[in-house]
């Protein structure tokens, strides 16, 4: 989510659209604790600490999730939850400086309540460590607006902070309005309105002032924070040099990506509600995510200091303007190097249970679908067509009822299929793929995928590419389903006609493509090929659900 800002990367590697570099300093590194490093801004924040010659300890509930990041050997992960005090209270201690970058958007009625409890649990473990400061990312907030008229989004996001700040613990609040960077929510709200309708009836939002700010000057800002004065304990807004409404940075975005000046005619009819649902259908961002978005853009974000400044002084050239900031994010997405996104984060509601494998599971109902093809390819070959899998590539069988399932899953407030992949060729752990989550790889071997589509149960996806005792190559793949309750078992029986089609058609094409890749000789750590064209299998992704 290849830099070439004047100020370069700040890690020596280009490897970021997102930062400016942390600032030498002399003084010895600080022992970081990072929450939220699976999400976009923390998975983008830990090289930057590490760069900037600092510590660094993840926190993650899951912590193979972060398993397969460049930067997950030169850190110690450990496994807690926000909300537990008992987990924190280890990975706390010994830390000079904890970044709360965790919040419940789009997680419910109930998101407020979560993000104050887990604020104050944070909060008190970090006072009982001994930590020296605590830095949090919070939404900027309109000036002369209560809190109880604020959008819940940003009503939740002041409350945190002040939480925080009362903590007894030093700490800094950053407030960011809309953030852009290649894969952020924010960048791909804009992008896709921008680029999908040449003409569009817009919510009335569209006219109010914005203050954006690039990702990289986030991350700036987060790094240098770790340094400042312990007597310094305060909020401090952050944006870049250009004030837009909406309207503006939609007209500017077709402008710096080369596309024809868009018709944008703002109403005074659409809901929040309404908003979320129009923004759901045109872009890759769910309406319970883009509900809140939505919300909080119905509010004029201007920063009204930049005391920042005088702590974490500024480059020449930075912040960067807003037209930097889109060209950036744009070669990003063009060149595929988006190195996290706002799917990064799991979603809301999402089930995050593992296969089940347990005894404890024996009593239940566990469905599966499975099929097994001999592949005249080499292993590898193999491989790579499964890693390539989803998001443009398409899913190598019956494209419309992938089509459909995905839009269905959107009419139900899921993710649907738009979410695409991170990187074209290569998959970790805790990546989206359209609406499947990765939970497992065995590089070379097994592809295990968790769906998070909304289902009246569990479901997986695996994929192995195995060798049989004559040596032959082995494709195996298995679709798996745990139905909760009545409604869950109609689901199951009422698609089951259908795997035939979709299942096997899937096992066929991935087998004829490993086959075509490795007779023409492909290198397999080059991109695959498209699929091969079966009865039931085309060569592209389904139509409109690949970004």
């Amino acid at each position: 989510m290849t830099d070439t800002a004047p100020h370069g990367n700040g890690n020596g590697n280009g490897n970021s659209d997102g930062n400016g570099g942390p600032e030498p300093h002399p003084a010895p590194g600080r022992r970081c604790l990072v929450t939220g490093a699976s999400g976009y801004i923390g998975g983008r924040l830990v090289p930057e600490l590490l760069a900037a010659g600092h510590q660094v300890r993840c926190l993650a509930r899951t912590p193979a999730k972060l398993r397969d990041h460049p930067w997950a050997a030169r850190t110690d992960i450990v496994r807690g939850d926000v909300t537990d005090a008992a987990s924190l209270a280890p990975a706390l201690r010994d830390i000079d400086v904890a970044y709360y970058l965790v919040h419940g958007l789009g997680g419910g009625r109930d998101f407020e309540r979560t993000d104050r409890d887990a604020a104050r649990t944070f909060a008190e473990q970090a006072r009982a460590a001994g930590v020296r400061r605590v830095v949090y990312l919070g939404g900027l907030s309109p000036r002369d607006v209560p809190d109880e008229d604020l959008s819940p989004h940003l009503r939740s996001r002041a409350e945190v902070g002040r939480i925080l700040l009362d903590s007894g613990v030093p700490t800094t609040v950053l407030r960011a309005a809309v953030i852009i960077g290649s894969g952020s929510a924010s960048f791909e709200m804009l992008r896709y309105l921008t680029e999908r309708l040449p003409v569009m009836v817009t919510p009335s939002w569209v006219r109010t002032r914005i203050q954006p700010i690039a990702v990289r000057d986030v991350l700036r800002y987060l790094v240098g924070s770790a340094r400042m004065p312990d007597d310094v304990s305060r909020t401090f807004d952050i944006g870049g040099p250009d004030v837009l409404t909406y309207l503006d940075m939609m007209r500017r975005y077709a402008a710096v990506a080369g596309l024809p000046r868009r018709l944008i005619l703002p109403v005074p009819v659409l809901t929040p509600r309404l908003s979320s649902l129009w923004v759901g259908l045109v872009t890759p961002v769910p309406s319970s995510l883009a509900r809140p978005l939505a919300e909080s853009l119905r509010y004029e974000v201007v920063c009204h200091e930049h005391d920042v400044a005088s702590l974490v002084p500024d480059p020449p050239g930075a912040p960067l303007p807003f037209d930097t900031a889109l060209t950036l994010a744009l070669q990003r997405v063009r060149e595929a190097d988006v190195t996290t996104r706002w799917s990064s984060a799991s979603v809301p509601g999402a089930p995050s249970d593992p296969l089940p494998t347990d005894p404890d599971w024996a009593g239940g109902s566990l469905y599966s679908d499975t099929r097994e093809r001999t592949v005249e390819a080499r292993p590898e070959a193999l491989w790579r067509v499964i890693e390539s899998i989803g998001g443009e590539n398409g899913w190598y069988s019956f494209p419309l009822a992938w089509a459909v399932r995905g839009r269905l899953d959107r009419l139900v407030g899921g993710v649907g299929l738009r979410r695409g992949r991170r990187d074209a060729a290569r998959l970790r752990v805790g990546d989206s793929l359209d609406f499947w989550r990765v939970e497992e790889i065995e590089r070379g071997r097994l592809l295990r995928l968790r769906a998070e589509m909304r289902l009246p149960g569990l479901a997986w996806l695996e994929m192995y590419a195995e060798r049989d005792e004559e040596g032959r190559t082995r494709y195996r793949q298995r679709a798996l389903f745990h139905p909760h309750g009545l409604a869950g078992q109609a689901y199951w029986w009422s698609v089951a006609p259908f795997h035939a089609v979709v299942f096997g058609g899937m096992a066929r094409s991935i087998a004829r493509t490993a086959e075509a890749s490795d007779a023409a000789g492909e290198d397999p750590g080059t991109a695959p090929p498209a699929p091969v064209a079966t009865s039931s299998s085309t060569a592209s992704a389904p139509p409109g659900e690949a970004p």
